[in-house]
């Protein structure tokens, strides 16, 4: 990969006593799909926003595009596409104005606005709902129409905030080739998201961040190698067994497992396996399960399964 499109190092963002951003250090490279997840809280909110030029930093060093986002806003956003976690479209206009109106804040020429409209609308599969207004639309059609807005100005660097929450199965998978399709003609994003399959489909790196710092870095392959194993076993048990006693007795296991109300979560390379070492220890559970590790268990296993409001 070329030099970092983003470089921050040692950035930190404060609100009084309130650290929302503690330190981090990352680069995003140009061309990639890169992911920050992270629970409510994290610090991702104004680690983009900081990204963004809209929110200065508190300390530490932060480079965009090699120019620092507090002296040189104006050129980072000019060169930014946004897709916000609401869509704040213009339901009353078409579909068109919309696009219209987004690229006059650009000073784009109408006639270089009406090619890209149409180039977009047809990208984002919409080109039948050019004259359409915004209101009735489906939630799916007002997102990639959103996605359409963020890319008038053709940007660089694409951030996406939850890009399809809310969005059924069929929308999601249909944004999610339209974001594939813009990383191969070469733009760089940047993405937030709390579906987890998600980061995995799109990201080609990501950090995991709690509590304003980053808690793992990697491809979501290699986080869930490392973090988790190659499977997860599920062992449930009646009432008579205590979850956190029976983990005790598998030697070699405590660390792989977490303990939750009925049953066991096991992080394992092999769970035959560990199956075995279950029955050798004289448990009997009532049920199990095998499965693929995914990158939620990483998620819960490095920031926990309590809830950060």
């Amino acid at each position: 990969m070329s030099d970092a499109l983003i470089r921050a190092r040692g950035l930190a963002k404060r609100f009084g006593d309130l650290v929302a951003v503690d330190e981090i250090d990352f680069d995003v490279h140009e061309g990639e799909s890169f992911g920050f997840l992270g629970p409510n809280g994290a610090g991702k909110t104004s680690t983009m926003k900081m990204i963004g030029a809209t929110s200065p930093r508190t300390s530490g060093t932060l480079s965009v595009f090699g120019w620092d986002p507090d002296a040189n806003g104006p050129d980072i956003r000019a060169r930014l596409g946004v897709v916000p976690q609401l869509d704040n479209l213009e339901n009353e206009l078409t579909c068109a104005d919309n696009l219209l109106i987004y690229g006059r804040y650009f000073n784009l020429k109408r006639s270089v606005i009406r090619e890209r409209t149409e180039e977009l609308l047809r990208f984002v599969q919409l080109e039948e709902r050019r004259d359409s207004r915004v209101e009735p639309l489906s939630g799916g059609m007002k997102r990639r129409l959103t996605i359409a807005r963020a890319l008038i100005n053709e940007p660089d660097l694409l951030i996406l905030d939850e890009p399809t929450t809310g969005l059924d199965p069929q929308a999601r998978h249909v944004v999610w080739d339209r974001l594939r399709g813009l990383k191969r003609q070469g733009t760089t994003l940047i993405i937030t998201t709390h579906y987890m399959d998600e980061a995995e489909q799109l990201c080609d790196r990501l950090v995991v961040m709690d509590r304003g710092r980053i808690v793992a870095e990697g491809a979501p392959a290699d986080l869930i190698r490392t973090h988790v194993g190659r499977e997860v076993l599920e062992v449930s048990f009646d009432d008579r067994t205590d979850p956190a006693e029976a983990l005790t007795r598998l030697d070699g296991l405590e660390a792989r497992g977490e303990v939750l109300a009925d049953r066991l979560l096991l992080a394992v390379d092999d769970a035959d396996e560990a199956l075995h070492l279950v029955a050798e220890a004289g448990l009997e559970p009532i049920s199990h399960l095998v499965r693929r590790a995914t990158l939620e268990d990483v998620f819960l296993r490095l920031t926990g399964r309590t809830l950060n409001d």
